[in-house]
């Protein structure tokens, strides 16, 4: 039997992607506020690594995102504007970011992640915004696995995997000293079989 072709990554150049209702963009200085409105919040940071984060510091962070776009080695990774495109007073609106890490070429992998705004929760555009991710991932890029990595008692990220066609892989217990507490972290991750599969279901 000839033994199969290893994958092979090439370096890529992000470009922003629309969805019917969103616009996934670099950062720009302009969403500062957008931004520091539900990164300041507590109950957004609960389950992320950070405490909530001063205009200054998010500022600061968007400044180092603002140059993210390349896609070459691992550890290159997007945090990319969820901009609110539809039309509404709120068009233009920045209601949250997703992130995607390349976290491996040789096995064609990233990871994926997402924060959205409290005030837009329970309307399906962080699902809109990660299923667009999945499609870049696994077509445009031609990964061959993204997995997610949360606090499993974040339940709204659990369902959202569910929702993507993401499998629970794994459930770390107290896998690390968070915010003065040991934390869990559940594995949830999809292959582009599975996800290929779902499109033409």
């Amino acid at each position: 039997m000839t033994p199969r072709r290893a994958p092979h990554y090439r370096a890529h150049e992000f470009a922003a992607i629309s969805t019917p209702r969103l616009l996934l963009r670099a950062m720009t200085s302009g969403d500062v506020d957008d931004v520091h409105a539900y990164m300041s919040n507590p109950d957004v940071c609960r389950f992320l690594l950070h405490e909530p984060r001063s205009r200054e510091t998010v500022a600061l962070k968007i400044e180092e995102w603002s140059t993210m776009g390349r896609l070459a080695v691992p550890g290159d990774d997007l945090q990319l504007a969820m901009e609110f495109t539809t039309d509404d007073p709120e068009a233009g609106r920045v209601i949250g970011h997703t992130y995607f890490k390349l976290t491996s070429v040789d096995d064609v992998t990233a990871e994926i992640g997402w924060t959205l705004h409290p005030g837009f929760e329970g309307k399906g555009y962080a699902t809109e915004a990660a299923a667009a991710m999945l499609a870049y991932a696994f077509t445009t890029l031609g990964l061959n696995r993204v997995y997610a990595e949360l606090d499993p008692r974040n339940i709204a990220s659990v369902a959202l995997c569910g929702r993507l066609g993401m499998r629970e892989e794994a459930h770390f217990r107290e896998h690390m000293w968070l915010k003065g507490e040991w934390s869990d972290t559940g594995i949830h991750a999809i292959l582009r079989s599975e996800w290929s599969a779902r499109q033409s279901g």
